[in-house]
């Protein structure tokens, strides 16, 4: 079992409460009341083979991130993992286990039926190409591929939903499915901010470094009695949207105490990202990063009464009372 990332052990009263263990999951999988690619059983099936067809004609929308139209599945679709990349990027190449952002339409090869998209929901799916985290047809068919493409993909019953199919969405355990899926971004255990470096003038504060390189940055602690208020600034400062406060967020981050500047708790040192909505965390870091745009690194410090107060989560090595500091890259959202 790994760890729990202690920002999503939230104990005190007044905090949001989860289940006490298990692994690194969030309710990123969750983009709609729908079959969205992530609500499927885990297959124990070979990898599929890779063929280029046959795949049904995009009528409509046929530039990046537009909604496209897909025409009716002619014919017998193949009882493989048909891949066609309609339009090629040339960004970085996704990797299996890599955080994926992409907007995609899912519809059944036979009727046609559209039973997922995101672009109605103006709001890209964030998931982790990962086994147990989306279909199979999902992780063999984008692994490989480049940011900034479409690909267009086929998925039988074996590497879908398998033969119980999904009754909610209207998937029968026979039915092959057709996804368009635009890949807007990937990240992994490298991942940094991206932006311009904001000035640390303030003597009273940690200071934080602003290395862009994945791995984990300094942060000097000052020898100095601890803010009473949350501090929630700026080292690096990208140009994405900004976060809001129900957002899902995906998150390179370091903790550590400010009365001797001890790492508890790190993604750097798990080498595995989080994602976590903002109202499953700790106050501290749900007002601290409201209002900050994606791509930046954050400085947080999060006093007793914002984050663990005179309840820490047991095993974290933080005191009662403990002042937390933070550094934050604010990799993406939804």
């Amino acid at each position: 079992m790994r760890r729990r990332s202690l920002i999503l052990a939230a104990v005190p009263a007044g905090l949001v409460t989860l289940a006490g263990c298990g692994d690194d999951k969030s309710d990123s999988s969750k983009a709609s009341d729908s079959a969205s690619p992530s609500a499927a059983e885990t297959s124990a099936a070979p990898p599929p083979k890779i063929v280029d067809g046959p795949l049904p004609a995009i009528t409509a929308g046929t530039k990046l991130n537009e909604k496209p139209a897909v025409a009716k599945g002619s014919g017998e679709p193949s009882d493989q993992l048909a891949v066609k990349t309609v339009i090629a990027g040339n960004g970085q190449t996704v990797a299996e286990n890599d955080y994926i952002q992409a907007n995609y339409l899912g519809q059944i090869w036979s009727s046609g039926k559209v039973f997922d998209n995101s672009y109605d929901r103006k709001t890209p799916l964030l998931i982790q190409l990962a086994a147990g985290s989306i279909i199979d047809g999902w992780r063999y068919a984008l692994t490989g591929k480049k940011v900034g493409s479409r690909v267009e993909f086929s998925v039988p019953p074996t590497w879908g939903y398998g033969k119980n199919g999904n009754a909610q969405a209207g998937i029968k355990g026979t039915d092959t499915l057709v996804f368009v899926v635009d890949l807007q971004g990937t990240f992994n255990a490298k991942s940094s901010a991206k932006g311009s470096d904001v000035a640390q003038n303030d003597a009273k504060v940690p200071k934080v470094g602003t290395n862009t390189d994945g791995k984990a940055p300094s942060i000097e602690v000052p020898k100095a009695d601890p803010p009473k208020k949350l501090v929630a600034d700026y080292v690096i400062e990208g140009d994405g949207d900004e976060v809001k406060a129900d957002s899902t967020v995906l998150v390179q981050y370091k903790g550590v105490l400010w009365d001797n500047g001890k790492e508890f708790d790190s993604t750097y040192s798990r080498k595995a990202l989080t994602s976590f909505s903002l109202q499953q965390v700790v106050k501290g870091w749900a007002q601290g990063l409201t209002g900050k745009k994606v791509g930046s690194r954050v400085l947080i410090v999060v006093p007793p009464d914002l984050g663990y107060g005179d309840n820490p989560p047991a095993g974290s090595g933080i005191s009662k009372d403990s002042t937390l500091v933070f550094s934050v890259d604010i990799l993406a959202k939804m």
